[in-house]
C-alpha cells in the first residue's frame, strides 16, 4: 500500500485528504477481493471489480457520489498495478465510466450568513475570552468572503497574508496556490484579530507558530476544530452549518450577483470549471422557487 500512496503524492499530486480517501477505497477494495479468494493481483478478474462496485451501494448503501469516488479509486490503483508491472490487463476496464451525479449543496441565504457571522460580536460563547471571540469572527469572515475549506483555513501562515493588496495567499489540493480577495469586513476582523488576540494566544504556546489562526492553548486550529467552531457559532444563530456550507455559499452568492463563472472557478481553485457549474444550478433552483412564489401562474 505505501508504494501505492507514494504514486498517488508523487505522481499524481494528490492532496493529504485525498490520499487517504483513495487509499480507505482500495484497502476495502483488497478486502473484498481477499473474500472472494482473489488474496493477489493475478487473480483479480473483471467479474471481482464488478461484483465490488455493486456492493457498493446494495449492501453498504453508499451515496451515488461515494461510489463515483471508489470507481475513481480503483481505476487509478489497476492503473499503477499495470504501470508498475503487477498485472497485465486492467480488470476495471469493463466498467461504465457514468457521469458524475451531483447533489445540489446545503447553501446558506444572505440574511442566514448575516446572522452567523454576527455571533462572535453578539454571543459570549468562551466565558468572557475576547480573544477567541475576535479568532472566531475572522475565521468565519474569510471562510465566507474568500470561499475557503476548512484545510486551507487552518493552514493559513501570516506571510499569507497581503494587507495592501486586500487578498491572500491560499494553498489548496494538490499544493495549488491562488491569490484570492479578502472583502472589507473579513480584512477588518482579520486585523483586529491580529492586532488583539493573536498576540494573546500566541503567548500560550511558546514555539513561534506562524499559522494565522490559533487554538485556545495557542496551537495552530485543526481542521476538527474547525468544523467545531463553526458549529459552535452556528448552534448560536440557530442555524445547521457545516465548514463547507460556507464555500458553497460564498460561490453561489457571487453567481447570484452576476459573478462571471470563470472568476469564481478561479477563486474556488477548481480545475475543472464543470465542478463550479453545480452553483449555477443551485441559483437557478432558487430561480424556480422565486418564480413559482411571486408569479401569478406560478
Amino acid at each position: 500500500m505505501k508504494p501505492f500512496l507514494g504514486y498517488l503524492q508523487v505522481e499524481c499530486g494528490l492532496s493529504a485528504n485525498t490520499m487517504d480517501a483513495y487509499g480507505r477505497d482500495v484497502r476495502y477494495l483488497l478486502e473484498s477481493f481477499a473474500t472472494k479468494g482473489a488474496h493477489t493481483l493475478s487473480r483479480v478478474t473483471p467479474r471481482h471489480v464488478v461484483e465490488h462496485m455493486q456492493n457498493l451501494h446494495s449492501k453498504r448503501g453508499l451515496a451515488g457520489e461515494s461510489v463515483v469516488r471508489h470507481l475513481a479509486s480503483v481505476r487509478i490503483f489497476f492503473r499503477w498495478a499495470i504501470a508498475t508491472d503487477r498485472m497485465d490487463t486492467d480488470p476495471s476496464d469493463i466498467l461504465e465510466r457514468p457521469s458524475r451525479w451531483r447533489r445540489l449543496p446545503d447553501v446558506l441565504s444572505p440574511s442566514q450568513t448575516k446572522r452567523l457571522l454576527a455571533v462572535p460580536s453578539e454571543v459570549d460563547l468562551y466565558g468572557g475570552d475576547g480573544s477567541l471571540r475576535l479568532r472566531d469572527a475572522a475565521m468565519l469572515e474569510l471562510m465566507y468572503a474568500s470561499g475557503l475549506r476548512a484545510s486551507e483555513v487552518c493552514s493559513i501562515d501570516l506571510r499569507d497574508l497581503a494587507d495592501t493588496l486586500g487578498v491572500i495567499r491560499i494553498t489548496g489540493k494538490g499544493g495549488r496556490q491562488r491569490l484570492v480577495p479578502m472583502g472589507v469586513p473579513a480584512r477588518e476582523a482579520v486585523t483586529a484579530y491580529i492586532n488583539d488576540a493573536r498576540p494573546k494566544l500566541a503567548a500560550r504556546n511558546m514555539t513561534g507558530n506562524q499559522r494565522l489562526l490559533l487554538s485556545v492553548r495557542g496551537r495552530a486550529l485543526t481542521r476538527i476544530a474547525v468544523w467545531q467552531i463553526v458549529d459552535r457559532n452556528a448552534n448560536a444563530a440557530g442555524l445547521r452549518v457545516h465548514p463547507h456550507m460556507l464555500r458553497h455559499s460564498f460561490a453561489t452568492h457571487l453567481l447570484g450577483g452576476g459573478a462571471d463563472l470563470r472568476v469564481v472557478q478561479e477563486m474556488l481553485g477548481h480545475s475543472d470549471i464543470a465542478t463550479t457549474q453545480i452553483y449555477t444550478h443551485v441559483d437557478r433552483t432558487q430561480i424556480k422557487a422565486m418564480h413559482k412564489k411571486f408569479h401569478p401562474r406560478g
